[in-house]
This record gives C-alpha cells, sequence and structure tokens, in this order.
C-alpha cells in the first residue's frame, strides 16, 4: 500500500507532523474494513518513520468526528469467534506500538468505536459543537471494548454513566471538558489549527525523549504504582544513553501558554 492508495482517509506529512483525516463524512466517519486496514498501515509507516514525530488525527465533514462502524458494511470477522479481533487492534496507536505522540481534534458526534482512538490520543481537544456518547446498550449490545479503554482515562463513574445511559445522553464539550475526557475547548473554526500548533509544539522537541516519555507514562497504566515507579528509571537510562540531555538547558526558551 501507498498514500496515494488511501481511499478513507487523506494523509500528509510536513514538518515532521503526520496528519490523518478521517474522510468518509458520507457516513459520518465511521469506520469500515478498508479503512481498519489503512490505519494498521498508516500506523506502521508512522512508527518506522523517525522523521515524524507526531501525528493529528482529525475528521472531514460538518456532523461528525467518527460514529463508530459502518453497521451497513460492518467489518470482516472470522467465523470461529476465537479467531476473530478487536478492530481497535488496527485503529489505535498503542496497540499498534506507535510511541510517537497523537494530537486528536474532535467535533460534531464522537461515539461508540471513535473512542478506540480517543482512548489512545495523547491530547485530545474538541470544538464547541463536539458531543461524545456510547450507543450500544441502547440496540442491545454489550459496551466492553471502548468503556474498558475509556475507564484509563477518565473517572470510573463518567465511564459508567457514559455506558450505560447509551442513547438517551449525550457528553457536551464542556462536561468532557470537566470530567478530563478532552483538555481544551476551541472555537470550530480554530480546532484545526490549534491542533497544528499543539503538535508543532510537540515536534520541535527531541523526538526520543518524547517517545520515552510517552512509552514510560503508557506502560506504567499495565503496573503498580511501586512497581512503575521501580522500573522507571529504566525509561530515562535508554531515552538518554550517553546520561546526559540531547539539548544545552541554557539554549531553551521557555513560552507562557494560557489554556483556559
Amino acid at each position: 500500500m501507498n498514500t496515494e492508495d488511501l481511499t478513507t482517509v487523506q494523509y500528509t506529512e510536513d514538518e515532521h507532523i503526520a496528519t490523518i483525516t478521517l474522510n468518509r463524512p458520507q457516513a459520518l466517519n465511521s469506520f469500515n474494513q478498508r479503512m481498519c486496514d489503512e490505519f494498521e498501515w498508516l500506523w506502521k509507516r508512522i512508527r518506522e518513520t523517525d522523521d515524524i514525530h507526531v501525528a493529528v488525527l482529525r475528521a472531514a465533514g460538518d456532523r461528525a468526528f467518527c460514529t463508530g462502524v459502518d453497521v451497513k458494511e460492518g467489518i470482516d470477522q472470522h467465523p470461529n469467534i476465537w479467531s476473530q479481533r478487536d478492530p481497535g487492534t488496527s485503529l489505535g496507536p498503542k496497540q499498534n506500538n506507535v510511541w510517537k505522540p497523537l494530537v486528536a481534534c474532535v467535533h460534531g458526534m464522537a461515539a461508540g468505536g471513535a473512542f478506540y482512538w480517543l482512548n489512545e490520543a495523547d491530547i485530545v481537544i474538541c470544538s464547541q459543537d463536539a458531543t461524545f456518547f456510547d450507543p450500544h446498550v441502547s440496540y442491545g449490545l454489550t459496551a466492553a471494548l471502548e468503556p474498558i479503554g475509556l475507564a484509563r482515562r477518565i473517572p470510573l463513574g463518567e465511564t459508567l454513566r457514559i455506558a450505560l445511559l447509551g442513547l438517551d445522553e449525550r457528553v457536551s464539550a464542556a462536561r468532557a471538558l470537566q470530567i478530563g475526557l478532552v483538555s481544551e475547548v476551541v472555537p470550530r473554526e480554530a480546532l484545526w489549527e490549534r491542533g497544528a500548533e499543539l503538535a508543532g509544539l510537540i515536534a520541535a522537541k527531541p523526538p526520543v525523549a518524547i517517545q520515552g516519555t510517552l512509552r514510560a507514562i503508557w506502560e506504567s497504566l499495565d503496573s503498580t504504582r511501586s512497581h512503575a515507579i521501580a522500573t522507571g528509571l529504566a525509561y530515562t537510562q535508554l531515552g538518554n544513553p550517553i546520561g546526559r540531555a540531547q539539548v544545552d538547558r541554557s539554549a531553551v526558551s521557555h513560552q507562557g501558554w494560557t489554556l483556559r
């Protein structure tokens, strides 16, 4: 596969930033098997291309960031249930061993399977029109995969409320900010620009330090606190193999930013 072969997303690389735009607005950017295959290829490319330091995920169209799986097309699954795969193994960066930061820019509806990306994003910002919900139980389906990932991102009670209320309640952008699902809310017209700005600030930093930091923090979630702290030193040693920082501290400029 090449970038010219991509049909469900638009993809660009510039200034150490990979920008992925979900491009199925006619289907509310829901994912089908083709999109799963393309993301698996994209994450491999981003993982193995050292010139890429950070990725941005956004979506085309006016109504939705993503509404989960395309219920009309579905995704390919093996007839033997024990051989079936969670689509998140194709869609999520962390499940594809990508330790380069992901900045997600959300507008409109973000529902169900959209959380495969949001749960594994490192910075999530949204526009004022964004809403978040998980419709599984309203359709008689067990909500498991997306809420399990979400429970490691926001308080358990908030995860349960989203999972159990289904279509009967949507989390507003303001509420998403309150519960830590997003870290910033911006006007719709500024969403992509702000996402690119944040990505640029990250991309300008030494990539080994960024990737080591990211991996250390995420992998600590699978450990107890004591074990994570005990093994934390190994990440700093691997990230700085010559035993010193990668930049001259006196050369680093300090800028103050006010988010809200």
